[in-house]
């Protein structure tokens, strides 16, 4: 097909189409809106022109046609508007319109359907409705969403939402004639059927027959027109950065719509669509809190009905005062180093980056961390070290121009759901999709090869991959030379690790190896992608080596469809590392021990003298914390207290701390120690800039009040700062956001007013116009001489390996309905009405043997203490392992995790730990030190 544009007549005027447009698109784009029902206009829905609402004429030919689903031809003559075409898409709508309920009682009294019958000038039918026999009852058996199936008009809108866009294939057409209709799964109820709530069924429908829950009222009518406004922002939740659109009513969040940001193209996941009631949660802190004099002993033994008695509440200059005071009394008595920092990956750039000034500047160190120093702290380690930048090599969104994806440690089915529905998408048109990981997992179904591994035995494979493709000579020889080094003492390194040799390591056969090694070598073009389950181990940072020594090899870095991707777990981890959130290094990655480095820093923060020494990370402040080093903290946003490798080592040195200032929108289980409890703002009650996975950089507005007397996060850090003696005058984000441009070149380019108006832009960017470069490195690396590197990796067992006291294998992670330490998620209705409680999943064989049926009571017990937790059978997880989510502070999945450290990255061994698993005794609950 030409590539040259198409010149047609529409409707009188000369109008040009791209080749991949049709009538439909080129008239939108002309501004005529062509009546339609079964097409949704939106990226990646499928025109299939089922409704006939949209027909138009062209001259010459005998019959209309569908214009969503007709491209134009040079010279064609269109009319949208003649007797003709208008006459039959009125016949269209009334006949629909027989068949549907009532305008007055329809689910959905301002769905698009009536509007399409108001453009086409019909109000009524002449012909009689459906048979009442005919009429299906309604369906409120999911929590989230309604169904009406009265009216709906088989426009497969909401198949091809579920089937094609999510690839969840839940819904689907069953029946013949009058009794044709849609079903979820084989004609379930949909709140029992496989639906993971997604809600894209919802937003597709143009009827209304499919509606979220909450714009229905009591008398279950709804018209999704009638909001207050709608701000658009990005989701607080996973690092994909969805962009999404707030419907307000009322001043509250009414319900939630995806927005065609670069990341999503309108699509969410249950999280981001339904999970935001949490906000106008009665937990919320509404004012600053400081803890009482007559208090007992700081920790968790407080009243869970009450847990407020503890503290009396306080306005904000007193709340300011005594929490500046206590930081400012350590410092004086015992220097600056007495006083450490959590800051927080779910606040936006400008606050981390305030809060980080705050630390080093007001107290002369760079002892502060954040939550990447628990997930991808090894990947970046790793990445720095051999590429020379710790970000994404390439966006997610790259796999469409892939014809082979290594997924390895990590679920993204259930932690990154949209991106998941990418990787879906490649492996249904044709893609090669290898997945690598010790539990199954849903993306099982999609893949070529599904390499279920033994734990911790990452290198193993991941190295005998390798010994193929270079014993095979199948490496990229031009691409090697050209942009890498060392690769001849790799080499030499490789031919150690035969797959006949680690197949009994990794427990996954030699031809499997084989095979996967030939598949990626000899790809067009491929990408890695990998999460928590590659990173949380004492060797995550050799398994980072290896994944970007494999993609070397191969050259597949650089070009379209090919790239490193560590897929990031918090909404913002990867901007505030990149505003300098991590203890070694400035903004933009610049270490701390660069005397230039420095210099800049001390000029921009007028005179300030950077501390050259790193600071400690944040399991290495919990144990200074410990040995009395640290006696001060300020934490924004973060929960260490749950989220700590060693929760009850944790716990203890939170509440030996001399001073605390906690600064949340709930009291969290670390704010239960603190001595100030300050009340922040949620993510939807400010406004500020995010960095996803993908490097873009996109603006998140507020959409609602904070309630009570709580205030943006930008805000209580510039009110502290001012009052520990701080000369900051900042007055609002935006004046925070053009400081960081003055020292962090990944913002060139990038300005407050570009990311108002065009939502995102990715960097590097290369100009005021350029929106960004997805793909990096095609010439070369930042690194010596451009020339990323090769770093061979040896295997190095677990930190601990099961033995008789502790005979299995545990791994912690995430599920779909729950995010990060629960505080948000298990406060959104809909989400802990999904999965309310704790659960360890178990495989059925090994259920029997403990001789506990699912849903029984089993004790977990590791060297560092004990949860008892209900076990949901689980073919997926092999016979030796169990799985524990870790967003249930009743069986907080950290009271077992290994504390060891990979001494690269400084990141805990999640992933791994010699547990017991034994059946509890009966009314056993709880967790217990061991």
């Amino acid at each position: 097909m030409s590539a040259d544009p198409i010149a047609f007549l529409l409707d009188g005027s000369l109008v040009l189409a791209r080749p991949d447009e049709t009538i439909w698109d080129v008239a939108r784009r002309e501004g005529t809106e062509i009546p339609h029902l079964c097409h949704s206009g939106a990226k990646g829905y499928r025109p299939d022109g089922n409704c006939r609402a949209c027909m138009v004429s062209i001259e010459g030919e005998r019959t209309l046609a569908a214009s969503c689903i007709r491209r134009p031809a040079q010279g064609m003559v269109v009319t949208t508007q003649g007797a003709r075409e208008t006459q039959a898409r009125r016949m269209v709508m009334e006949l629909l319109l027989a068949d549907q309920p009532a305008r007055e009682v329809s689910h959905d009294a301002g769905a698009r359907f009536w509007d399409m019958a108001e453009a086409t000038g019909v109000t009524r039918s002449r012909f009689p409705a459906r048979a009442p026999a005919h009429v299906p009852l309604l369906d409120d058996s999911h929590v989230a969403m309604r169904v009406n199936l009265d009216a709906c008009i088989h426009c497969n809108l909401c198949v091809r939402a579920c089937r094609e866009v999510q690839v969840n294939d839940v819904i689907g057409m069953a029946g013949r004639g009058h009794e044709a209709a849609i079903v979820f799964d084989m004609g379930d109820p949909m709140g029992e059927s496989s639906c993971v709530a997604c809600g894209e069924c919802v937003q597709a429908c143009p009827t209304g027959a499919l509606m979220p829950a909450t714009a229905l009222d009591d008398a279950q009518q709804g018209d999704r027109r009638e909001v207050d406004r709608e701000v658009r922002s990005v989701c607080p939740y996973c690092g994909v950065g969805c962009q999404l659109t707030y419907k307000i009513k009322d001043d509250r969040i009414a319900w939630v719509e995806g927005a065609p940001g670069p990341a999503n193209e309108n699509r969410l996941c249950v999280k981001g669509r339904f999970g935001f009631d949490y906000v106008a949660h009665p937990h919320r802190l509404t004012k600053p809190l400081i803890r009482r004099e007559d208090a007992p002993e700081k920790g968790l033994n407080v009243d869970p009905a009450n847990p407020w008695t503890h503290f009396r509440e306080a306005e904000w200059d007193e709340a300011l005062e005594v929490a500046a005071r206590g930081l400012a009394d350590l410092r004086s008595y015992y220097g600056g180093r007495a006083v450490a920092g959590f800051g927080s990956a779910k606040c936006s750039n400008e606050e981390a980056y305030l809060f980080q000034k705050l630390i080093r500047q007001g107290f002369g160190h760079n002892n502060v961390d954040h939550c990447t120093r628990l997930c991808h702290a090894s990947s970046v380690a790793a990445l720095m070290e051999n590429v020379g930048s710790g970000a994404v090599t390439a966006s997610f969104n790259e796999i469409e121009n892939a014809d082979v994806a290594i997924m390895i440690g990590a679920n993204p089915v259930e932690n990154h759901p949209v991106a998941a529905t990418y990787f879906k998408q490649f492996a249904k048109r044709g893609g090669r999709l290898i997945v690598m990981d010790p539990r199954g997992q849903a993306l099982k179904r999609h893949a070529d090869h599904m390499l279920q591994f033994r734990p911790g035995t990452d290198v193993a494979l991941l190295n005998a991959i390798m010994h193929v493709i270079v014993e095979e000579k199948l490496y990229d020889r031009q691409y090697v030379q050209g942009f890498t080094e060392g690769f001849f003492e790799f080499r030499d390194h490789i031919r150690a690790f035969p797959p006949e040799r680690m197949a009994a390591l990794c427990g996954i056969d030699a031809d499997t190896i084989r095979q996967v090694a030939r598949d990626f070598a000899r790809a067009r073009a491929g990408m890695i992608f990998w999460g928590m389950g590659v990173s949380q181990h004492i060797h995550g940072t050799d398994n980072a080596r290896c994944l970007i020594s494999l993609a070397l090899l191969c050259g597949h870095v650089g070009r379209p469809g090919t790239g490193l991707h560590p897929l990031r777990g918090q909404n913002n981890v990867q901007g505030a590392s990149d505003a300098g959130l991590i203890p070694q290094v400035m903004p933009d990655y610049q270490s701390v021990e660069d005397p230039a480095v420095r210099d800049l820093f001390r000029h921009i923060w007028q005179g300030t003298r950077i501390d050259p020494k790193p600071g400690l990370t944040v399991v290495e402040i919990m144990d200074a914390i410990y040995r009395g080093e640290i006696r001060g903290m300020y934490v924004m946003g973060e929960n260490p207290a749950m989220s700590d490798p060693d929760v009850d080592h944790a716990r203890t040195a939170l509440s030996r701390l001399d001073h605390l200032v906690v600064q949340d929108i709930f009291l969290t289980e670390t704010a239960m120690f603190a001595d100030v409890i300050l009340p922040a703002s949620a993510w939807p009650e400010k406004t500020g800039t995010v960095t996803n996975t993908n490097r873009q950089v996109q603006m998140g507005r507020k959409a609602i009040d904070a309630p009570g007397e709580a205030r943006e996060d930008w805000r209580i850090i510039v009110g502290l700062a001012q009052r520990l003696g701080l000369d900051w005058d900042y007055d609002g984000p935006r004046s925070v956001f053009d400081e960081m441009k003055m020292s962090m070149r990944s913002l060139h380019h990038i300005t407050w007013n570009r990311l108002e108006s065009e939502n995102a832009v990715t960097y590097p960017c290369l100009s005021m116009e350029d929106p960004g470069q997805s793909v990096v490195f095609g010439d070369g690396f930042p690194r010596r001489a451009g020339r990323a590197k090769f770093t061979p990796a040896r295997v190095t067992p677990p930190a601990e390996t099961p033995d008789e006291r502790f005979p299995m294998i545990l791994i912690t992670g995430r599920v779909l309905e729950h995010w990060h330490t629960g505080s948000m998620t298990r406060r959104a209705s809909v989400l802990d009405s999904m999965e309310p409680e704790a659960f360890v999943q178990v495989h059925p064989r090994t259920l029997r043997r403990l001789g506990v049926a699912p849903g029984g009571m089993l004790k977990l017990t590791t060297r560092r203490g004990s949860v008892t937790v209900a076990a949901r059978a689980d073919r997926a997880v092999a016979e030796d392992t169990v799985f524990l989510p870790f967003a249930f502070v009743e069986s907080a999945a950290n009271v077992l995790t290994n504390p060891q450290l990979d001494p690269f990255g400084k990141i805990p061994e999640f992933k791994y730990a010699a547990v017991r698993v034994e059946a509890a005794e009966a009314g056993q609950a709880g967790m217990a030190a061991e």
